[in-house]
């Protein structure tokens, strides 16, 4: 099965101003999100990556431009369902300022039960819905294209990127505030008819480890024992 690449945006004006963005028009990379943009490119320089898939939030759009630059056989694919929460009445408001709201703690303790305040919000259970049906459809399709070992990254925003790696791990969406992504980080999840797999979970280090290794010949049977989808017993030996 594919191996998908997300990646949370890099830091942007409302990132560092402590700002809850949202869907605010305007929102763009910082000077250091810019420097982790560019940084991006060259860490994955060495995978074959075969399609970029994008939240159409400017911050998204600018962190894989370098990448796309520099991989001009790339064409950047954009799906809303990727884009951030919607997070109503919120959107705009200095996180310090919500802090002090009641439904703060329930986002923290029990996000299941959160709907954003005002005619734009969005409930938490929507958004990881829609989420995961992205990346999932997206996976199915990349993989008719271009094989199961195709790579593909997929550029988002944190809630996005924890509502997927909850499901991916198969933990109640009540639990997903104790998954941390930071900005320009990189997580790894292979779907596969068995499970999924995550791989990396915020990694902003060397990837060249996700390149796709080679079939072994004659079957799906590898070194570690069993099929290519199988868990390892004992742990992974490294080799994958």
């Amino acid at each position: 099965m594919p191996t998908l690449l997300l990646v949370r945006h890099g830091r942007s004006t409302a990132n560092s101003s402590g700002v809850l963005a949202g869907w605010s028009p305007g929102v763009a990379l910082d000077e250091h999100g810019e420097q982790q943009a560019k940084a991006l490119a060259e860490r994955l320089a060495g995978l074959p990556l075969q399609a970029v898939v994008s939240s159409p939030l400017d911050r998204c759009r600018q962190t894989v431009a370098p990448l796309l630059a520099a991989r001009p056989e790339l064409t950047l694919r954009m799906d809303e369902r990727l884009g951030e929460c919607r997070y109503g009445d919120w959107t705009g408001r200095p996180l310090a300022e919500l802090a002090k709201e009641p439904l703060w703690s329930t986002v923290q303790a029990q996000p299941s039960a959160v709907t954003f305040p005002g005619p734009e919000g969005e409930s938490m259970r929507e958004l990881s819905h829609r989420a995961v049906e992205s990346v999932r459809e997206w996976d199915a399709e990349i993989e008719r294209e271009h094989g199961p070992d195709a790579v593909w990254l997929a550029c988002s925003h944190g809630d996005v990127i924890k509502a997927i790696v909850a499901d991916a791990l198969g933990l109640h969406l009540d639990l997903f505030q104790r998954i941390s992504v930071e900005p320009a980080s990189v997580t790894a999840i292979r779907f596969t008819p068995v499970r999924p797999y995550l791989l990396r979970l915020g990694e902003t280090g060397d990837l060249a480890g996700l390149a796709p290794r080679p079939r072994p010949a004659g079957g799906a049977d590898d070194e570690d024992g069993g099929g290519r989808d199988d868990a390892v017993i004992g742990g992974d030996t490294g080799t994958r």
